[in-house]
């Protein structure tokens, strides 16, 4: 039997009406489950909307980040096993899967508009690093905290960006192309811009940084380009299976990362959220307009928009956790990812409704 999508939309309402009895009460535990309850279903009310679906995903990770923020104590360790010794192991399941969905071909954009690649690999090493800099420098807070706008910045840009490049009606083998490349680069120029920017906030080892990049993103995306080579089209199942498992891993490194970080991000939640909003702005706007005053086409400057602006959270929340600083280097890239998600998703919207 199918159901009515504005079922889910009266669902959400009239739970959400329970705020008005669980907050004067100072009712925690209820308001948590009451507000986690709002976002399930109203991600589901998106999901079933053909115009709003974009919108299913960022939407139920609010509802992971009230999960996180209002029951901490269930995933931050259990057993003596502490949960955040999932995080790296997740992003390289990701990263696996998305080698696992490339091949040679994706990198043909490259030959075809060389241009391009070059303006979009330059712009996403630079734009979001200086933003990130910047930033940092004015923000007010604790040097670690303040680092962390520098790491989500120095990034590479995540596989969502393939899927809001798709949406907003852009050039999605140049997406491909440019989020491959900046991805295996990342081993090399991120830690040298993180050294170099970051270096005065707090300390770099250039060389372990490497290695734990090459641990986290090439060992793991090379396995999944094996893989799609030997397989070819046997490798169909693992690509229709991967995009789940990749979602339902960011939304578990989120929830991770919210809940050991919770008590900080009480403390300086406003900010570094207007901080993280302005940067991720920024990197779409910044990046959109050096591609056309470079003299690229629409849809390629609408890509590098992208590109730009969406960056690979999850490798930043890896890094900050082996560096053992996931409770404060790690806040930005907790509340960048779903941020950019929200953000990509009304950015790829509008422009997908304009010729």
């Amino acid at each position: 039997m199918k159901v009515n999508p504005k079922n889910f939309l009266y669902l959400a309402c009239l739970i959400l009406l329970g705020l008005l009895y669980t907050i004067p009460k100072n009712d925690l535990v209820s308001t948590g489950l009451i507000s986690i309850g709002f976002f399930i279903f109203l991600g589901l009310y998106f999901k079933g909307n053909e115009h709003l679906k974009g919108f299913s995903f960022p939407v139920v990770i609010f509802g992971v980040v009230a999960l996180g923020m209002f029951f901490p104590q269930y995933f931050q360790e259990i057993k003596g096993f502490k949960m955040t010794q999932l995080i790296n192991p997740l992003i390289q399941m990701i990263m696996f899967g998305m080698g696992a969905t490339l091949s040679w071909k994706d990198f043909a954009a490259v030959a075809k508009s060389p241009k391009s690649v070059a303006v979009g690999v330059l712009s996403q090493f630079t734009i979001m690093p200086i933003l990130g800099f910047c930033l940092a420098s004015v923000s007010g807070l604790s040097p670690e905290v303040a680092a962390g706008l520098i790491l989500v910045g120095c990034s590479p840009s995540g596989t969502a960006s393939n899927v809001m490049a798709f949406l907003a009606k852009a050039n999605v083998a140049l997406s491909v192309t440019l989020t491959s490349i900046s991805t295996l680069l990342a081993p090399f120029i991120t830690p040298l811009l993180m050294k170099l920017l970051a270096g005065q906030f707090i300390e770099i080892d250039l060389l372990k940084m490497m290695w734990d990049i090459l641990q986290i993103i090439l060992l793991p995306v090379g396995a999944g380009l094996l893989v799609h080579q030997f397989l070819g089209k046997k490798s169909g199942w693992i690509e229709k299976l991967l995009p789940l498992v990749s979602m339902l891993g960011i939304a578990l490194i989120i929830l991770v990362i919210t809940a050991a970080g919770r008590d900080s991000l009480l403390a300086i939640g406003l900010i570094l959220i207007g901080l993280v909003l302005i940067q991720n702005v920024f990197g779409y706007v910044v990046g959109y307009g050096f591609a056309r005053i470079i003299g690229l086409v629409e849809q390629d400057a609408r890509t590098i928009a992208i590109e730009v602006g969406m960056q690979n959270a999850g490798l930043s929340s890896g890094l900050s956790n082996l560096m053992g600083k996931i409770t404060t280097l790690g806040l930005a890239s907790a509340v960048f990812g779903p941020m950019q998600n929200i953000t990509g998703s009304i950015l790829a919207t509008f422009w997908s409704k304009k010729e």
